[in-house]
């Protein structure tokens, strides 16, 4: 094998390995002297970060590739090639053809311009000729009308559509070579097209908004573009940055005093970090508050503005419970095949009462029989009924609870609005779970309904807070401006489980009298046994059982020990690229399996489950997970970077769920705390087994709970009632 420096322009021929971080590609030479220069045939592989493209490869596109190129031979079939290979190159970029059989060799293979076949393609090039790029910048009907001479309507469509991707390849190039990472280039394309050089020569730090770093950005505008330290582009961004660090914290507000550390660090100046205060106002990027002296930025807090807006106008609907309403209540009554308890039927009279309303609780209150009774006397009014939950597996359980058609909220926001119409004037929309639910998801919900839409809100407030900023339900709960009914525990039914009980004591703070009660198990475990106990411990039950761990250390500890004890013997997984032989050496045959990313074509959200039932791959699918929803899809590029081993998962990929059996393995931490106990808890349906220390189990359940310690503004919208 050889090193040297090279430069070669290729045709891409195939795009073997496709990750979220990781692309490897490989093409023909496009220079026909090319084979002169080197010893015989040869094809070009490229291994590189997908930040360092300007575009995704795909087959039939040109590219430029330099960097050290390391040389070896390859048996291709029944023929002897060297292959090109070029890992990190220093300079990559993609480029349009330039002669017409380049050009129409690259619009009769590349996918995007789908239906085009090489004789549309030739047909196209004789038509436009050097004026085929010019033609194709902008889509005018004058374009269209020439076009139609050889292509129907619908190819033009799919030929404007594929040639979008391409037109700006210039700027993408060039901002490849400036280290702006490709997803960041795609947002600003999308928002300023063939403007972005532009824009960013005009304020290099507008890429702040596009979730580019500021520290990575402060260098490229001060090395690139000359940006002095004092510049109020600057100051702006650093404040806008330290902005954003408190929303991913889930605050969707902040001080002064939580802003002035982190701009003191971005600006490593105390005077600067001052003045990015003016810099970042004069540029609307926070209201201050001047009553309380707090900082709102301007998108979060219009996100909650219109939420309250919403939320306030429905509230006012009351008393709406009529006769007919009624009819509709003891109908519903009726068919249940045991009575309600007194605090059932005040939450089915209000929520039937009200056009927004909560139904609160912890598990094995009766939220559900509530909400079923309360649905089948909507349906009997004529409403019709859209019932959704974040997550695949709880939109799945509420389908099995309700008996209605159910949906993920993603799901709903890629559909039409709902909308009344003659046809169906009544609407009601539920929201399970709703305590995973954050401020900006609530935001496109607000704007995808129409202000007629019911709502229903059921969950349980004690719980985590969602992941993103805000904390919706508890916010509404607190103010006591919408309607709530909050369900507790009458009495214990004979054969109960003993978790809902156990878990209310958590939740107020008190440790059980005994640590085992009911199907409560407390296993008494040093820190350093912990991972092997909740192994041990599945082994007993694989079918009914999941880990849930604190830390992503953990829980890949506790994945690794749990395979090796039920599934030492599966297959690997391996598939086939380009002549080359892959491995995924920590997934196997039998396996449990989490995904990390939301796939929504493949019908799979970032903490979907299911177990990996072949782990042979054949053409371009490299195996088969059957979900837990029952469905089997087969392994794509797309989803190969984003599977885990699922025996063991984190609390938030959990929330949301329910499993049979819960092993939660109990290690103090940063984010462990009373609500992260008692929400881990109540995961289970029938049976709970708790490995850790009884001394770290009560100064967990003793502290107060950090759960609600974000700064929302929404509680304060709502409880004043303001008519924003």
């Amino acid at each position: 094998m050889t090193q040297t420096d090279f430069s070669e322009q290729i045709r891409v021929t195939s795009v073997p390995y496709h990750s979220a971080s990781v692309v490897i590609f490989t093409g023909i030479p496009l220079n026909p002297n090319s084979y002169k220069r080197n010893s015989g045939k040869y094809y070009v592989t490229i291994k590189t970060s997908v930040d360092a493209l300007p575009v995704q490869p795909m087959v039939g596109q040109h590219w430029v590739v330099t960097g050290a190129r390391f040389v070896e031979t390859k048996c291709v079939g029944d023929h002897v090639m060297q292959q090109h290979t070029y890992e990190s190159p220093t300079h990559i970029a993609c480029s349009l053809p330039e002669t017409g059989e380049q050009l129409i060799t690259f619009i009769a293979k590349e996918k995007d311009f789908k239906g085009i076949g090489e004789s549309k393609a030739r047909a196209l090039w004789q038509l436009l000729g050097e004026h085929f790029h010019s033609t194709l910048m902008s889509d005018t009907e004058a374009s269209r009308k020439r076009l139609r001479e050889v292509l129907s309507d619908e190819s033009i469509d799919a030929l404007f559509q594929g040639y979008a991707k391409y037109k700006n390849l210039s700027h993408c190039n060039w901002m490849s070579e400036h280290r702006i990472p490709s997803s960041i280039q795609q947002r600003l394309l999308r928002f300023h097209d063939e403007k972005s050089i532009e824009a960013i020569r005009v304020n290099p730090y507008l890429l702040i908004g596009f979730g580019m770093d500021f520290k990575a950005l402060d260098i490229l505008a001060q090395t690139q573009f000359e940006v002095d330290r004092k510049d109020a582009r600057r100051l702006s961004a650093a404040l806008e940055s330290a902005i954003h660090q408190e929303v991913a914290k889930g605050h969707t507000y902040t001080t002064h005093a939580k802003l002035r550390p982190l701009l003191n660090k971005l600006l490593g100046d105390n005077e600067l970090a001052a003045q990015a205060f003016k810099a970042g106002y004069n540029q609307a990027q926070y209201v201050l508050n001047p009553a309380t002296g707090t900082y709102h930025p301007t998108a979060q807090l219009l996100m909650e503005s219109v939420v309250a807006k919403r939320l306030l106008r429905l509230a006012k609907q009351q008393n709406l419970y009529d006769e007919r309403t009624n009819a509709a209540f003891l109908t519903a009554v009726n068919e249940l095949p045991y009575e309600l308890t007194e605090k059932q039927s005040e939450a089915v009279l209000t929520v039937l009462d009200n056009a927004v309303s909560c139904i609160t609780g912890g598990a094995g209150t009766g939220k559900t029989t509530v909400l079923r009774t309360a649905l089948r006397a909507y349906r009997q009014m004529g409403f019709e009924i859209h019932a959704v939950a974040l997550s695949g597996r709880a939109a799945m359980r509420l389908h099995e609870s309700i008996g209605y058609p159910t949906m993920t909220i993603a799901a709903l926001l890629r559909n039409e609005p709902i909308e009344p119409s003659r046809e169906q004037p009544n609407h009601l929309l539920v929201i399970d779970e709703a305590s995973m639910l954050d401020l900006p998801t609530m935001y496109r919900l607000v704007n995808h309904l129409h202000p007629a839409v019911r709502i229903i809100f059921t969950g349980d407030p004690n719980q985590l807070p969602p992941i993103g900023c805000g904390k919706v339900l508890a916010d509404i709960v607190a103010s006591k401006a919408i309607a709530n009914v909050t369900l507790d525990i009458v009495k214990r039914q004979k054969g109960a489980t003993g978790i809902p009980e156990y878990s209310m004591l958590i939740n107020q703070g008190l440790v059980p009298e005994h640590l085992n009660m009911g199907n409560v198990h407390f296993h008494e475990t040093s820190k350093d046994r912990i991972a092997q106990v909740c192994a041990e411990l599945y082994q007993q039950s694989p079918e009914n059982s999941r880990v849930v761990g604190a830390t992503t250390a953990m829980v890949a500890d506790i994945n690794n020990l749990i395979q090796e004890a039920v599934n030492s013997d599966g297959v690997r997984m391996t598939f086939e690229m380009y002549g080359e032989t892959y491995c995924r050496n920590d997934l196997r045959q039998g396996d449990v399996i989490l995904f990390t990313q939301n796939n929504y074509e493949k019908g799979i959200q970032n903490g979907s489950l299911g177990k990996l039932t072949s782990a042979v791959g054949t053409g371009d699918d490299y195996g088969v997970v059957e979900l837990d929803t029952g469905e089997s899809v087969y392994v794509t590029q797309s989803l190969l970077d984003c599977m885990r081993l699922g025996y063991c998962i984190t609390l938030h990929k959990a929330q949301g769920s329910q499993f049979p059996r819960i092993i939660v393995a109990l290690q103090r931490g940063r984010i462990v705390d009373r609500a992260w106990l008692y929400t881990a808890i109540t995961r289970a349906e029938y049976e709970v087994h708790i490995v850790g220390s009884a001394a770290e189990f009560e100064a967990i359940t003793r502290a107060p709970s950090n759960v609600h310690n974000r700064n929302s503004y929404l509680l304060e919208l709502l409880k004043t009632r303001v008519d924003l």
